[in-house]
């Protein structure tokens, strides 16, 4: 097994801390500016913070997922933002085991290369033409396109003469191919610059694309996991990292508060106490049903090469629930800050629309419950998994 040592690993978590504690600095201006600043967007490519978990054979750090997760959650904590374009840009680079190999070569080797995604929209195609395709569309939701230097399409594609797909598959480009739309005007999550972007009548290669059945072709473990399974289980450890920021930011806060008319500050009443410790419950459960679900998926790769389904469900399930207490750590670290909360310094205001942001989002949803529920009841569980 191929993996990170633990001096690279040690090396990775280092350099994290400190541009993690350069976001403390710049909070107003991600919100104003809508992304991550550049400076810091290029000194985490200069780092290889957007290359945790590209394969080595391809210059990558190939992290073991656990050790992927402590660098997420240090980003998380520092801006929910950051965490989750560390998440969404490291996830999506294990296709690079995918594609064929001169696509990989090309888009994944370079140090400064970062690739965003688009999901599938409708009206968006790929027509087959001769060496490759011809798309056309538009996609939504490209988290980090601002710092990205490719973009990758998911496309539904149809043969000469056809009225319905054949296939899916993800078309990549160079982001100067493509028409941004500066659109992400949101409460939460604002430093992820999840723009749309467009293509129109753009001819790909054949060996730019790939079908989302590919299989991977290196050998490590990391490359058998799901990437549905990285992409809950990483945005359930940034939903939890910003819950984390949050409450800690509220008790201390109540340490130092003293209330309207009284003499004691708020950690002395009793109210204070039991929202905390609340609070403390409800975040170490979640994070400990997810730290245990997260490391059996790792385990049973390493060991199998493949999941079962209860392990799979396991992680799909922890996440949904990690990312949906993350957002009732937040509600009760917003409420203890009292008329506090609602000024733009505290704290507490962006942890709280980046929670809540992040249950918004596919990861998040509640009908993720209903597909556990069903496996657990004996049923075929629908959903994705």
């Amino acid at each position: 097994m191929t993996t990170a040592t633990q001096t690279d690993v040690a090396h990775y978590i280092e350099k994290a801390h400190e541009i993690a504690a350069l976001l403390a600095d710049v909070g107003d201006r991600i919100d104003t500016e809508r992304r991550i600043p550049e400076e810091i967007t290029n000194r985490m490519a200069d780092e290889g913070l957007f290359r945790l978990l590209i394969p080595k054979s391809l210059g990558g750090a190939e992290l073991a997922h656990p050790d992927f997760r402590k660098i997420v959650s240090i980003f998380a904590q520092a801006d929910g933002s950051a965490g989750w374009c560390v998440n969404q840009n490291n996830v999506f680079s294990t296709n690079s085991a995918r594609v064929p190999e001169e696509t990989a070569q090309e888009v994944w080797t370079v140090q400064r290369n970062v690739v965003t995604n688009g999901p599938p929209m409708p009206y968006t195609r790929a027509d087959v033409v001769d060496g490759g395709y011809r798309i056309s569309g538009r996609w939504n939701f490209s988290s980090g396109i601002p710092h990205a230097t490719w973009v990758a399409a998911l496309t539904p594609v149809y043969q000469p003469g056809q009225s319905e797909p054949s296939e899916m598959r993800t078309m990549l480009l160079p982001k100067g191919e493509v028409n941004v739309l500066d659109v992400w005007n949101v409460g939460g999550l604002r430093g992820t610059g999840s723009h749309s972007f467009e293509i129109e009548e753009a001819f790909i290669p054949a060996a730019r694309s790939y079908p989302t059945t590919a299989g991977s072709r290196e050998p490590g473990p990391l490359y058998y996991i799901p990437t549905t399974l990285l992409f809950c289980s990483g945005f359930a450890t940034v939903a939890l990292g910003a819950a984390r920021a949050g409450l800690d930011s509220a008790v201390e806060l109540a340490i130092g508060k003293t209330q309207m008319g009284r003499e004691t500050t708020m950690r002395d009443e009793s109210t204070t106490q039991r929202m905390v410790g609340e609070a403390e419950a409800i975040w170490n459960a979640a994070r400990a049903f997810l730290d245990e679900s997260a490391n059996a998926m790792w385990e049973g790769v390493c060991r199998n090469r493949d999941l079962t389904t209860e392990e799979r469900i396991r992680v799909r399930l922890s996440s949904t629930h990690a990312i949906r207490q993350a957002a009732k750590v937040v509600d009760i670290a917003y409420t203890l800050c009292g008329s506090s909360a609602i000024f733009a310094v505290n704290p507490i205001q962006r942890k709280f629309q980046d929670v809540h942001a992040i249950t918004q989002q596919i990861q998040g949803r509640p009908t993720h419950y209903d597909t556990a529920g069903q496996f657990y009841l004996g049923l075929e569980p629908g959903g994705i998994f």
